[in-house]
């Protein structure tokens, strides 16, 4: 028998399968099912910054009555429609869950702005929460932040929130930095113990009709599990933190990747939005083992970090070394059926046209 146990953030876990934030732990019985089924862990769905000032907003008001620039500043925050629930709720439904279940219990704050806000990761600490995930979504579009000061702000985030909390503190970050290896040591000596590679930014979309932009949801697909798989597998021993990786785990062979690229776990929320996810979790389990006895894997902890790149033979598969040997290997077709490959010289006059990103 193989043994699935893992740890993340210091929680003994009994499986690398966890929840990411989602509207599930808004169900406990749903919850309870996924505990049923092997599910090692949940991380609640996020409470938004905006919420906490919508609620600030609602205070003042109460306490300046009559003032005329409430409904102005209402305004300004966006509508979270049925996803919202306010703080207090939140908190409630966070004991909830830890009376329900066994399973570590993991809060999440989405927010960018070091405020007295933060206090909220204290209240989730008394709610019972094993852990807090900073699920940090920040999109610049002031031409006059640099790169430096968002990453400052970060940085300045995580310290805040580690003054007010002594249980675990992971972060959930974008791909979209520069030099992603600089600031996840930066984040790890302000105090955080894991990283989450990595949040999806729900893209907006154009309606061409009423010529509005609207919101667009796409779940994720097991292919964009690649691009965490590289940067786990960068990070990987370099960084002194837990990883997790999540979007684009919807299979045992994600999970398997996952694990070897340097990961304690691998969370999910797509695979678990649709269709029947007590089935899926176990199904997911089943073939986990299945490969690992196969494959002669006694462990979980066997396989974590055997594919990241310090420990692969060729380091330079996952730098730019890589990237020309792939556009190199690229074969088309004219119309017939000959093929040729793009090799040697026949390389570089593409690079200039952007055959890499058809």
């Amino acid at each position: 028998m193989v043994d699935l146990t893992t740890s993340y953030l210091g929680l003994p876990l009994r499986t690398p399968l966890v929840a990411s934030a989602s509207p599930i732990s808004q169900r406990v019985d749903k919850v309870k099912r996924l505990e049923e089924a092997g599910l090692a862990a949940i991380v609640m769905y996020s409470l938004f910054e905006e919420q906490i000032i919508h609620q600030s907003l609602e205070i003042d008001y109460l306490l300046s009555h009559g003032a005329d620039s409430f409904a102005e500043a209402l305004s300004y925050l966006p509508d979270t429609g049925r996803y919202s629930i306010g703080p207090e709720r939140y908190i409630e439904q966070l004991h909830k869950l830890k009376k329900s279940v066994d399973i570590p219990v993991i809060g999440s704050l989405n927010g960018v702005s070091p405020g007295g806000w933060v206090h909220y990761a204290q209240l989730m600490q008394e709610a019972g929460a094993d852990a807090v995930e900073l699920n940090i979504y920040y999109i610049p579009t002031d031409p006059a932040i640099t790169s430096a000061d968002l990453e400052q702000t970060y940085v300045d985030l995580v310290r805040a929130v580690r003054a007010e909390i002594t249980i675990p503190l992971a972060v959930k970050l974008s791909p979209q930095f520069t030099a992603l290896p600089n600031l996840a040591m930066r984040l790890a000596d302000a105090g955080a113990n894991g990283l989450v590679l990595f949040n999806r930014f729900y893209q907006a979309d154009f309606d061409l009709e009423n010529l509005n932009v609207v919101p667009s949801l796409t779940l994720s697909t097991p292919d964009e599990v690649r691009l965490p798989l590289r940067e786990v597998a960068i990070l990987y021993g370099r960084v002194p933190v837990d990883f997790a990786i999540t979007s684009g785990i919807h299979s045992a062979s994600e999970v398997l990747k996952a694990m070897m690229a340097g990961a304690r776990v691998a969370m999910m929320a797509s695979a678990l939005l649709v269709g029947n996810a007590t089935a899926h979790v176990r199904d997911m389990l089943h073939d986990l083992q299945a490969w690992m006895e196969e494959h002669e894997y006694e462990s979980i902890a066997m396989m974590q970090g055997s594919m990241s790149q310090k420990a692969v033979a060729e380091p330079a598969a996952f730098e730019r070394a890589n990237y020309m040997k792939v556009l190199g290997a690229y074969r088309f077709s004219s119309g017939s059926s000959a093929h040729a490959a793009l090799t040697g010289d026949m390389l570089y006059p593409f690079l200039g046209v952007g055959i890499e990103n058809d």
